[in-house]
């Protein structure tokens, strides 16, 4: 050893990371190996992380999206320099979008080179420019022994604040290094706690309340029951954001679910006199429009300030995790008063029927779809959900009574998600039924990603919705008056695609034979692709005799 030369831990630095990675808990990463990426693997072979093999880089990260999402832990993917950046970005936006803990870990080109123009082999000259915008933050290293610091600082991000992507690049010189240091654990800091000031202002102006309204998002997702005492304390009815299915449970009688892309369901929150926003963005991709008329006086419950002083400002607004936060609120109104009791159970059950007269035909073939999808799922089966019709309907009527079951990306609207989302839920969690969501248009996206689900023996229903258009945007040409152009692309037999797969297959002919499509399916040792055809028979309405 030369004079003065520190000793190492007989680790490269792309080894130290993986068991890094694996002490925070993770225990699983998506990715393809390549030339710029082989210590990581190193580092996956010697710890206990498995290794989920894509066929796709956008397949590995959302993957780690939808891990993330139905876990709740952080998905982790790890791909190469260049390209494999570039086809993660739009996951990590979704990500982003949505407010989900996804780690890219990706390397670089060597450190000398980096933004100089070289003509390097997946060279981009300024990588970390490419996710910064789509990521809580983006970090090219320096040092190997900046990686515990970085590391920590992800996971802080993750569980300390609004949860969102995180980047870091690291040159494929550093990854070969040898680490000088065993890296550590460092404990994430908790989350900010609400002031006692705003805590009991929330609560005067929830106590005098005539038209209560509680508005819950994907930032609720773990406090459900606290959420439903104060509902039922305030008699207040409950809306949820397309992330908040499920906090309420919507068979609840104060329930109107994920319903704010219906009229209905948007007519009567205007006649709230207090909103309580917990945990949500209040976000046009929730309800279609561009603009909520909101005429309550508005409480927001968020871990994120900024969400304060957007387009719906705060008349009120408590910064803390929703959970204490609203266990709080809900002890200080108990000690200004008994209950109110407003009769609002019995004022949703209009709202309800005239939010079923706003479907279309087609919206009505999706509901009869759904309800049998629902009655042969249990309440904790998760859907992974695509950009899609029917998955738009689902929002609203698919009844759903747990959080994190239903999911779809609703913030930046990505196509081809649904099917990598389901693998990545599936092995998060795979005691629990997984089923994908999706349609003709966005299956094709990411179809090769049925190669890694049969890989894993994964028992997926893979629901494809099949109208041979891109619909949504067919019926927007249709509606201005556009020629429909670009919108009924010739699809392939999906079915014999599937099966050179290795997948099954069912075309249903009846709803009861959906049905058993779908349980069988629940118990195969791959998953199964269950095509159903836009007005079909089976879905039309049956004519009186």
């Amino acid at each position: 050893m030369p004079k003065n030369a520190l000793p190492t831990t007989g680790k490269t630095c792309g080894e130290a990371l993986m068991h890094l990675l694996e002490g925070y808990g993770v225990d699983t990463v998506f990715g393809m190996p390549g030339e710029h990426t082989l210590e990581l693997y190193r580092g996956i072979e010697t710890s206990n992380v498995r290794h989920i093999l894509v066929r796709h880089e956008g397949g590995a990260g959302f993957m780690a999206d939808g891990y993330a999402r139905a876990s709740g832990r952080p998905g982790v993917c790890t791909l190469i320099t260049g390209p494999g950046v570039t086809n993660a970005a739009t996951p990590l936006a979704q990500a982003y979008a949505d407010s989900i803990p996804v780690l890219l870990i990706s390397s670089a080109n060597r450190s000398e080179s980096l933004g100089k123009g070289w003509g390097c082999l997946h060279e981009i000259t300024d990588q970390r420019a490419v996710t910064a915008p789509l990521t809580a933050f983006s970090h090219m290293v320096t040092d190997p022994e900046e990686l515990p610091e970085l590391i920590a600082q992800a996971f802080t991000v993750f569980f300390s604040g609004r949860p969102r992507p995180v980047h870091i690049s690291i040159p494929i010189d550093l990854l070969d290094a040898p680490v000088k240091t065993d890296w550590q654990v460092r404990t994430p800091p908790a989350r900010p706690v609400a002031s006692q000031a705003s805590i009991l202002a929330a609560a005067r102006m929830l106590a005098e309340a005539t038209r209560p309204v509680l508005m819950v998002g994907g930032g609720a997702q773990d406090c459900g029951g606290c959420v439903t005492q104060l509902a039922q304390h305030l008699d207040a009815a409950v809306v949820s954001s397309n992330a908040g299915k499920g906090v309420v449970p919507e068979s609840h009688p104060l329930s109107l679910g994920g319903g704010m892309i219906t009229k209905a369901v948007r007519d009567f929150v205007e006649t709230a006199d207090v909103m309580l926003s917990i945990g949500c963005e209040i976000s046009e991709t929730d309800s279609f429009e561009d603009y909520l008329t909101l005429n309550a006086q508005l409480i927001r419950v968020d871990i994120d300030p900024s969400k304060f002083n957007d387009i719906y400002p705060a008349d009120l607004g408590v910064q803390g995790d929703a959970k204490p936060t609203v266990e709080a609120i809900l002890s200080a109104l108990k000690t200004l008063g008994p209950a109110k009791t407003h009769g609002m159970a019995d004022q949703l059950t209009p709202v309800r029927q005239a939010q079923n007269a706003d479907f279309t035909a087609i919206e009505q073939q999706h509901k009869k779809l759904l309800l049998k999808l629902r009655e042969v799922l249990p309440d904790y089966a998760i859907m992974m959900g695509d950009i899609a019709q029917l998955v738009y309907t689902g929002s609203a009527v698919m009844p759903t009574d747990q959080p994190r079951t239903w999911f779809y990306p609703a913030g930046l609207g990505t196509l081809g998600c649904a099917l990598p989302g389901a693998v990545g839920a599936k092995l998060a969690l795979p005691d629990r039924p997984v089923v994908a969501l999706l349609g003709d248009g966005g299956f094709l996206f990411t179809i090769q990603e049925l190669a890694t689900a049969v890989e894993q023996g994964l028992s997926i229903p893979i629901i494809l919705w099949n109208n041979d258009a891109l619909a949504m945007i067919r019926d927007g040409m249709v509606k201005r008056g556009i020629p429909e152009i670009g919108v009924t692309p010739k699809n392939p037999d999906f079915i014999t695609v599937a099966r050179g797969f290795g997948c099954h297959t069912a075309q249903p002919v009846s709803l009861e034979a959906f049905g058993e499509a779908v349980t069988h399916a629940l118990h195969a040792d791959a998953p199964t692709l269950i095509e159903v055809r836009e007005n079909a028979d089976w879905l039309m309405p049956r004519t009186p005799q």
